[in-house]
């Protein structure tokens, strides 16, 4: 551990006041150092949103080596701590997420969790994914953005899925009659919407995937560093979730992640 990771951390330990404690966290957030990590997660426990806030943004800003600690304090009784690790995992956008992130926006208790993971959903890394994998975890976003969209009763959820659902439609590359779906989503939406908020921003979705099309930018698509245990990690939880459902055989047959899964395995 360098001297100034530890100080930095030291700062956080002995900060004896809520002002102390923000500022100390801050500080360590924005060091961007992995050696961070630990404290910076422990301080999305703390009762200091202020903190918890500073903590998320440096996690988001470590990025992917962060993506591990995050899910583990997924497995602990804190749920303010839980909550904050979700925003976080939305902000990552790091395909080990996606089942947490399809769970916590369609299921979680607090509107700011949903919000967060719905528009996590839309902004995944998507061009990390595997062709086949990436056609599953497509689509079970989708489903849940028209889920969240359509079903949620409060306006800024539904706002976020907006969001969500145009980055995501931004992202496919196959499969046009999604893309619809989307459209279709916000046409509604436009209209139905009891939230004018949520009618301007569907519009404005509609509007800006427009200038997409005409006008197509280039996208920033570093390579991903998952392993395959990583991937076969990712289809597992999508496989699981996919029986919790208990979906008839169809398209979406859960078979289909079970061949998937042994075809990712002798990758190794």
């Amino acid at each position: 551990m360098s001297e100034r990771l530890q100080t930095l951390i030291q700062t956080v330990e002995a900060a004896d006041s809520s002002t102390l404690l923000i500022d100390a966290v801050q500080d360590l957030a924005a060091s961007g150092l992995e050696g961070a990590i630990p404290t910076l997660i422990q301080a999305l426990g703390y009762n200091n949103p202020g903190a918890a806030v500073a903590a998320v943004d440096g996690l988001i800003q470590i990025g992917e080596p962060a993506v591990s600690a995050l899910l583990e304090q997924l497995d602990q009784h804190n749920y303010t701590a839980r909550a904050w690790a979700i925003r976080a995992l939305a902000g990552i956008g790091d395909p080990r997420g996606l089942v947490t992130l399809l769970g916590a926006a369609t299921a979680d208790f607090s509107l700011s969790v949903r919000r967060a993971a719905a528009k996590g959903l839309g902004t995944m890394k998507w061009h990390w994914f595997p062709k086949d994998l990436l056609e599953i975890a497509q689509e079970e976003a989708l489903e849940s953005l028209l889920f969240v969209a359509q079903q949620d009763e409060e306006w800024i959820v539904r706002y976020a899925a907006v969001v969500g659902l145009q980055a995501l439609a931004g992202a496919i590359t196959a499969y046009p009659e999604w893309r619809s779906q989307i459209h279709a989503q916000f046409e509604q939406m436009t209209t139905q919407d009891k939230s004018w908020a949520v009618r301007a921003r569907a519009c404005e979705a509609q509007r800006q995937l427009k200038i997409a099309v005409e006008s197509p930018q280039p996208q920033d698509e570093q390579p991903s560093s998952l392993q395959s245990h990583d991937w076969q990690s990712v289809l597992a939880n999508l496989y699981e979730r996919k029986g919790h459902e208990r979906l008839v055989l169809s398209e979406g047959d859960p078979r289909r992640y079970r061949d998937l899964a042994v075809a990712i395995g002798r990758k190794d």
